[in-house]
């Protein structure tokens, strides 16, 4: 029978957990009850405040770096839309000869730009199949 009493007197640390998790669940529970329920509602509120925030309010949206290019106009023939010529010179890989590249894409235009308009275009989400820019400024009006 010593055995027996042995086995109860000590704990092992599975139960010294168990009875920690018990006392601390205990408190947060005493700890609930004393408060009233405008305090807890208060409490719940506050960090959504603080997710919102009064900065959110003063700050627009962020909608991050865009990429922006400069470019010419080639064709205006389309209803509010664009084609944009973009020149850029690359050095060549191999023969270190500097190229120039040309790329068009089609921009959303309600600056009414003309053929020959220098324009900058702003990345954007996309506005048709094709259409992924807009033009944000006339830089300089076309000579006729």
């Amino acid at each position: 029978m010593a055995k027996k009493k042995t086995d109860e007197v000590q704990e092992t640390p599975e139960a010294a957990v168990e009875e920690t998790v018990v006392e601390e669940t205990a408190v947060e529970v005493e700890a609930a009850a004393d408060e009233t329920p405008a305090e807890v509602k208060a409490e719940e509120a506050a960090p959504a405040k603080e997710v919102s925030g009064d900065d959110a309010e003063d700050k627009p949206f962020n909608k991050g770096k865009r990429m922006e290019k400069i470019g010419v106009v080639s064709s205006d023939k389309m209803t509010n839309t664009v084609v944009v010529r973009v020149d850029r010179v690359v050095k060549h890989p191999v023969y270190r000869k500097y190229v120039r590249k040309r790329k068009k894409f089609m921009a959303h235009d309600e600056t009414g730009a003309k053929i020959g308009d220098k324009v900058r275009i702003v990345e954007t989400r996309p506005l048709s199949a094709r259409k992924r820019w807009r033009v944000v400024e006339i830089i300089q009006k076309a000579e006729l």
